[in-house]
């Protein structure tokens, strides 16, 4: 899947535009010392507080998300006879495809829908369970002992990377443009390794891939942040930052998969 992170804003010059607050997209992060001086204010989105209210929401989303797509794989993957049922069910992959897709754009595109509340939340659970269906479809080909070590191991990466998001020196927030570069020239390759095929080749697919979204997870981690990185993004864009967040774990989950299972 694709990550839909958008591109930062720029750097405001002066101290005056700088204790204004922007109400849309990404902004320019602040120092703790203004954030403090900014509260006294009540100057919006420049609160500490709304931030950490902002991270808390976000992470309550993706646990949702997560646990939402952890049924629906074992659901689809314990019992033997679903697995054949979801085997021959076409009509029912493509229809979650169509509405993945669907969802997905109109979230990602639509920044008045991204904050329009109870539509928000239904284009989000929409894109959530066909999300998950179709991992639970690419699950069914690999063995449930096979499954649970790459939930391990996704869980132990992701927790590992969001540990080092919070206290890194590092500014990924910097990296995005070369981390779009670089998701262009794995979908190429992806493209390239559907017609030549073969497991030397579909490995370092899915170890490329895995490496990428780890970064773009660390990336979007700073983002949602803010503080002392230069970018960051609006606290209202709450279900924007769970959406990538969550694309970033389940890509990273279906490339351990694979790397796990092989490929038929």
């Amino acid at each position: 899947m694709l990550d839909i992170a958008q591109e930062p804003v720029q750097q405001y010059g002066n101290r005056s535009h700088q204790a204004e607050c922007i109400p849309l997209g990404r902004y320019p992060a602040y120092g703790s010392d203004m954030e403090q001086e900014d509260e006294d204010k009540g100057l919006g989105f420049c609160s500490a507080s709304i931030r950490r209210g902002f991270i808390r929401k976000v992470y309550l989303i993706l646990l949702a998300q997560l646990i939402t797509s952890l049924v629906v794989i074992v659901t689809l993957t314990v019992d033997e006879q679903v697995r054949l049922i979801v085997a021959d069910s076409t009509w029912i992959f493509w229809m979650a495809i169509l509405i993945v897709v669907c969802s997905l754009v109109a979230l990602g595109c639509n920044e008045d829908l991204r904050r329009q509340t109870p539509a928000n939340f239904i284009f989000l659970s929409a894109f959530t369970v066909a999300e998950s269906f179709l991992l639970g479809v690419v699950a069914c080909r690999y063995a449930p002992m096979e499954i649970f070590m790459s939930v391990l191991i996704t869980a132990s990466v992701c927790l590992g990377l969001t540990l080092f998001a919070l206290q890194t020196r590092y500014d990924f927030t910097m990296m995005g443009g070369i981390l779009v570069s670089c998701l262009i020239i794995l979908l190429l390759f992806g493209i390239v390794t559907i017609f030549v095929g073969g497991h030397m080749v579909t490995t370092i697919y899915a170890s490329m891939s895995a490496l990428l979204f780890s970064v773009y997870l660390v990336y979007d981690t700073q983002l949602m942040l803010g503080g002392k990185h230069r970018y960051s993004i609006s606290p209202e864009e709450y279900i924007f930052a769970a959406l990538n967040i969550y694309m970033d774990v389940i890509n990273i989950f279906h490339d351990i998969l694979q790397l796990i299972g092989g490929s038929d």
